[in-house]
């Protein structure tokens, strides 16, 4: 009986070892792929979706994702292969393509079509209407970011000029303007969310616009790689399209409750409450994409907007920028 005990034992630890080695083998086939975010926020929840529920291992890979803090970083880190993967505005890549540089970036996934900013004020404004903003103070972002560009947009879609109506300050480093507001400079900021909702809850400061309702469908935030790192990793590319668009379908199926519960691991200094209803806000905006797809109307909409702001002289070919094809291949597999 003992011998017999003895066995089963030694049985079961043989058993144990073969599959914790078949788990370290299928951890170590995963294919590791460094993506650089413009900054961590909720309104990324698709991509954030695709990493808690295991979408990304589904397709064998493994993302190490850092955060820019700003999406000329993220150009600076993908363009000297610090990063294989950005993700940031489209109008990084447009700008490197225009200066001429023959292994620039192309978007194969975008992730969000609308600004995902909100303006935040010290007061509460419930009937708040833009030409508040008449001689004030606004933090709005980095000069010739898209946050800063739809902000412009949004204000002379609502009859102010940005260089003579309001006092646009652009001193401070996207990471530093909610230090900078809480510390008492300017009237306004515009911020991400959690970001918004805390400062809000914290009572410093109240959410009186959302900037995306104004601006209108650009393509704000999406995936970007070197073509030579496209051509080299065709196969790790379309993987992860499939993870992100396998993220923003669950978004769109799921209510922000749901959303806010599954990504909570990545704001663990956030409430579950504040994060659930920056999901909302972000979902009544319709900010989220439902495919990774960049059309042509959107993306000739975003050098609108640029050129609007002054920042782009010349047009780029949308097909220089924008490669669908894994998008495409996403979507319809």
């Amino acid at each position: 009986m003992v011998v017999r005990r003895l066995a089963a034992a030694l049985a079961a630890l043989m058993t144990l070892g073969a599959l914790t080695g078949c788990a370290g083998e299928q951890a170590e086939e995963l294919t590791r792929v460094r993506v650089c975010e413009v900054t961590h926020s909720i309104f990324y929840a698709p991509q954030y979706v695709a990493l808690e529920q295991g979408f990304f291992a589904d397709e064998g890979l493994e993302v190490e994702l850092s955060n820019g803090g700003g999406a000329d970083k993220v150009m600076s880190a993908v363009l000297s292969d610090h990063i294989d993967i950005g993700f940031a505005g489209p109008e990084a890549s447009i700008y490197v393509f225009n200066e001429g540089k023959e292994d620039h970036t192309q978007v194969f996934a975008q992730m969000t079509r609308r600004d995902g900013s909100f303006l935040v004020g010290r007061t509460p404004e419930p009937d708040f209407d833009w030409s508040n903003l008449l001689g004030k103070h606004i933090l709005p972002g980095r000069k010739g970011g898209v946050p800063y560009m739809a902000f412009e947009y949004a204000l002379r879609l609502n009859g102010l000029d940005p260089a003579a109506d309001v006092n646009l300050d652009t001193s401070i480093q996207f990471d530093n303007m909610t230090g900078a507001f809480l510390g008492g400079t300017g009237d306004y900021v515009t911020l991400f969310e959690p970001t918004a909702s805390s400062v809000e809850a914290q009572g410093k400061g109240y959410i009186v616009a959302a900037v995306g309702d104004e601006a209108g469908d650009i393509p704000y935030t999406a995936y970007f790689a070197k073509k030579s790192y496209l051509a080299a990793h065709p196969d790790v590319v379309q993987k992860f399209t499939n993870a992100v668009y396998r993220g923003q379908q669950w978004v769109m199926t799921h209510g922000a409750d749901e959303v806010a519960a599954a990504v909570q691991n990545q704001f663990p200094d956030t409430e579950l409450s504040l994060l659930t209803s920056a999901v909302q806000r972000y979902q009544e905006i319709g900010a989220y994409c439902e495919t990774p797809i960049l059309t042509q109307d959107s993306f000739d909409r975003l050098q609108t907007v640029m050129q609007s702001a002054g920042e782009l002289t010349q047009t780029a070919p949308y097909d220089q920028i924008v490669n669908n094809s894994y998008a495409e291949a996403a979507v319809a597999g």
